[in-house]
């Protein structure tokens, strides 16, 4: 299995280069709030993403918050996520949509986490996950909405 997070871009099924990157590095222990690193958006070709939280480790009588901010620069942040994850308790692998079609200003994204324990034992929280960011193909998301709406 190749390490997503020292690789700027991975490869999609047509051949054109398109962001498919840990946005938390595989593996990552939180035992405290923290931010993942920024990853650049403008190579991308369309501006919605699948975004996948895997819980891969825990402890028992503790949460997770998972947020996804966006940038102009990488420096400045907006005081407001542009996606949250729901807040989760249990191992599990959660995807999300994320559309930042109409936000041409978010140029970067990044995660921010927070954690929180309650009850008996350590009052350390512990979580081992990674979030991972894939754009998705412009032919698949019309396909999909396509389908959405001959449902509805």
């Amino acid at each position: 299995m190749s390490d997503k997070s020292v690789r700027p871009a991975g490869l999609c099924y047509n051949s054109l280069a398109m962001i498919d990157i840990f946005l938390v590095p595989n593996k990552t222990v939180a035992t405290a709030r923290g931010d993942g690193p920024a990853i650049d958006l403008s190579t991308a070709g369309n501006r919605v993403f699948l975004l996948t939280l895997e819980i891969t480790n825990i402890v028992e009588q503790e949460s997770l918050d998972v947020s996804i901010y966006g940038s102009a620069d990488s420096a400045a942040w907006g005081a407001k996520p542009i996606a949250t994850f729901p807040q989760k308790f249990y191992r599990g692998e959660h995807p999300l949509l994320l559309d930042v079609a109409s936000r041409a200003e978010v140029k970067f994204v990044r995660a921010h986490w927070e954690v929180g324990r309650w009850g008996r034992g350590t009052e350390t929280p512990m979580f081992e996950f990674h979030v991972t960011i894939k754009e998705v193909p412009a032919d698949i998301l019309k396909e999909a909405t396509a389908e959405a709406k001959a449902l509805a």
